[in-house]
């Protein structure tokens, strides 16, 4: 390990005798540490007390801090902390960054940084990271605005679960809101591992509501609508809103659920919880969850086959939408916009009826409304729904350019797609004359995990499809009987209708 020889070189050339550096057998006068986090606390040690104190505060702050922060939390004269950071810097164990007060230090190691934080009693460690917070909320607020991880952080080690959960779901719900649900995610489970240490009761159970919430609508756009984490953390949130009595919070829970059995295919449960939906707004002068409970009964409509429920359920839901005051419902609701997933249902429900022209112009209206609101997950839906037309129109070349802009806006955005893209490319490819190739794609579509779900019938149709297209009628008849065994427990294939065998 480089910097382990590194660390040992210096501490043999440290010792100040030359001769016995250069020896060819070893002497007992030289004691040589056996690791190199031993060698790192060697060196800290020889560079005295306050140097290592200074360290030590720096490994509090993190692998990289200002000049600006650790004053504050030092409160050691600054002749002193300048002495600690020069000697730090000179033995090569912290870069500096321009010159004090406005200089900035970076650990040349996380290694080095780990054992300078090793050496800290734990008494003194939870002091300091509360120190650091104080300092973070008095002096740095702008910061902690935009970063409130850093604050949840600081607060979690210091013993201060309650406030840190608040700030690990405020972190989480700032990662979602600039789509960077991974982060988020890894947020809200930090918030879930802060909350176990509270103390049982309502406030520790109005707490993990929320975090399971939000969790469950980042796993959604991460892993897709298929999400088993999702499920969970929908099925906990329900759990405690029915205890907790708070009709939103079981509202949006319930929604959850009914977006993971949506996912999955499973029509049955989503009839239920549509119909769960429905009745929570019954009594309540309330759009914003009629429009949501209108949105579970479309989508469920138009999956259990019927198109003509489906068309009046998004119509009614897009005569209460707006663009505007509907905008926070993609961040609670299923992760994407009600009026484009409207739209797009609506266009499918159409297609379906025989309206092929007002199919295409309600699918151009929902791709615009999503380029328009700007949100990414809801974006890729609405392409996925528009490719699927576009391959009921007859238009091969139109949808692949529309799928690798989809590919590419999933892979940018680090989303999870909910219906199986090899299905797509698949039909693609047989319609654009290489069934082989496209055959081939739709068998690996539907091998594969998201393969197995809601669109799964989707896949076989289209297999089926190719694979008359080759002449193997055989082949096809037998994936046919494997699609109409499916939609026993399934839910029947969304378009497909003017190439169907």
């Amino acid at each position: 390990m480089p910097l382990f020889v590194e660390e040992l070189t210096k501490a043999v050339l440290e010792s100040g005798d030359r001769a016995l550096t250069l020896a060819a057998s070893p002497s007992p006068v030289l004691s040589i540490p056996a690791t190199l986090h031993a060698s790192l606390i060697a060196r800290l040690d020889r560079l005295g007390p306050i140097a290592k104190e200074v360290a030590q505060i720096g490994a509090v702050l993190g692998r990289e801090f200002g000049y600006d922060l650790i004053e504050p939390v030092a409160q050691r004269p600054s002749v002193e902390l300048k002495a600690g950071l020069d000697a730090l810097t000179e033995a090569g164990l912290v870069f500096c960054r321009g010159v004090a007060p406005h200089s900035s230090y970076l650990f040349k190691h996380a290694l080095v940084q780990d054992a300078a934080y090793s050496t800290l009693l734990r008494a003194r460690r939870q002091q300091l990271h509360a120190c650091v917070a104080a300092v973070l909320e008095r002096d740095f607020d702008n910061f902690v605005e935009v970063q409130p991880e850093i604050l949840a952080h600081h607060l979690t080690a210091a013993g201060d679960f309650e406030r840190a959960v608040d700030q690990w779901r405020k972190a989480g719900e700032r990662a979602a809101e600039r789509s960077a649900h991974l982060e988020a995610i890894r947020h809200f489970d930090h918030g879930l591992a802060a909350l176990a240490a509270l103390p049982e009761g309502a406030a520790r159970d109005e707490r993990e509501i929320s975090l399971q919430l939000a969790r469950g609508l980042s796993l959604f756009t991460a892993e897709g609508y298929s999400s088993a984490g999702a499920a969970e953390a929908y099925g906990r949130a329900r759990e405690l809103a029915e205890l907790q009595g708070d009709p939103q919070q079981l509202f949006m829970a319930v929604y959850g659920l009914w977006q993971s059995a949506n996912g999955a295919g499973r029509i049955r449960d989503c009839r239920r919880l549509s119909n769960r939906l429905q009745q929570l707004t019954v009594g309540k002068a309330d759009d914003d969850l009629l429009l949501e409970a209108y949105h579970s009964a479309w989508a469920t409509c138009l999956f259990a086959g019927e198109p003509v429920t489906a068309r009046e359920h998004s119509a009614a839901g897009r005569r209460l939408y707006d663009p505007e005051r509907h905008r926070s419902h993609r961040l609670l609701y299923g992760g994407h916009d009600p009026g484009v997933c409207a739209g797009k249902v609506a266009a499918q429900a159409y297609w379906l009826l025989g309206w092929p022209d007002k199919a295409s112009f309600l699918d151009g209206e929902a791709l615009a409304l999503a380029e328009h609101v700007a949100h990414p997950f809801s974006l890729l839906d609405a392409l996925l729904f528009t490719i699927m037309l576009r391959l009921d129109r007859g238009e091969p070349r139109l949808a692949l350019q529309q799928l690798q802009a989809a590919e590419a806006l999933a892979a940018e955005q680090r989303l999870g797609f909910n219906f199986e893209p090899r299905f797509l490319r698949g039909a693609i490819l047989s319609a654009q004359g290489a069934y082989e190739e496209g055959s081939a794609c739709l068998r690996e579509g539907l091998a594969s995990r998201l393969g197995g779900k809601r669109f799964r019938l989707y896949g076989l149709a289209r297999l089926a499809d190719a694979l008359v297209r080759q002449g193997e009628w055989s082949h096809a008849c037998r994936d046919d009987r494997g699609a109409k065994s499916a939609t026993r427990n399934r839910s029947p294939a969304v378009g497909g209708g003017s190439s169907s065998p």
